[in-house]
């Protein structure tokens, strides 16, 4: 098989693995299809807690949607309804950590956007190359970068196409942590693992929180901030917590 998507359990942690490291972990249609089937595995799955989410080998994250799986689309109508691997990741209610590698590019990156907390290694090199290529990405770059980093950094690197290392996309927020190369894997894992020890109910109560602020004006995200705090209090008292 030219890459798959591996979901492999390590206790109350999912790890999702994109490997085709020889092609930089590059997402092909079928990967796209076992990301989106492995994302409703995990939230059926109420002994999962948290999810790393990596690339295999050393070069790379991912490098986005591999140019040949574009190409397999017979119009743009059929692209259209390709599989949203982008937001298979967003569909997942657990919290996901990200950790980055060499290249995470346009989708790629864009797949790392999905996940709620990014961690970098130093070798971690992000672009957004569709403007070169005559395109806009479709999994959620011009939509996210604005709210995270602003406009004009949005802009900037839409619009050109550059690359930036890990320590600037740190700088701009894009990361969370900066992690030395061979910490990466144990420091993204031991954090799934803190995550995993609250209660589900709150971790996931704050993530469709945070989601919400993103979208509602703030009247709305308040009232739905106090359900959520709400549901949490009934879990409590109901002993339905774990």
């Amino acid at each position: 098989m030219d890459g798959q998507v591996l979901l492999h359990r390590e206790g109350v942690v999912a790890r999702l693995t994109l490997d085709r490291p020889a092609k930089h972990n590059a997402i092909t249609n079928a990967m796209a299809e076992q990301l989106a089937d492995h994302a409703r595995t995990i939230n059926a799955d109420g002994t999962i807690r948290a999810v790393l989410l990596e690339g295999a080998g050393p070069r790379a994250f991912c490098a986005g949607m591999d140019l040949k799986a574009i190409e397999a689309f017979r119009t743009a109508w059929d692209f259209r309804h390709r599989p949203d691997y982008p937001g298979a990741v967003r569909s997942i209610r657990k919290p996901v950590v990200a950790a980055l590698k060499g290249w995470a590019l346009g989708g790629g990156f864009e797949l790392a956007l999905a996940a709620d907390i990014r961690l970098a290694a130093p070798s971690t090199r992000i672009g957004f190359p569709e403007v070169t290529r005559g395109w806009v990405g479709g999994g959620g770059a011009s939509q996210l970068l604005p709210r995270l980093i602003g406009t004009g950094q949005a802009m900037r690197l839409l619009l050109t196409g550059d690359t930036i290392e890990a320590e600037e996309a740190h700088r701009l927020r894009l990361v969370e942590q900066l992690v030395p190369e061979d910490a990466l894997t144990d420091t993204a894992l031991a954090l799934c693992r803190k995550l995993a020890g609250f209660s589900p109910v709150a971790v996931q109560a704050v993530k469709a929180a945070v989601r919400q602020s993103m979208e509602a004006p703030l009247s709305a995200g308040l009232a739905y901030e106090n359900e959520m705090n709400v549901l949490c209090l009934a879990a409590l008292r109901e002993g339905s917590t774990p």
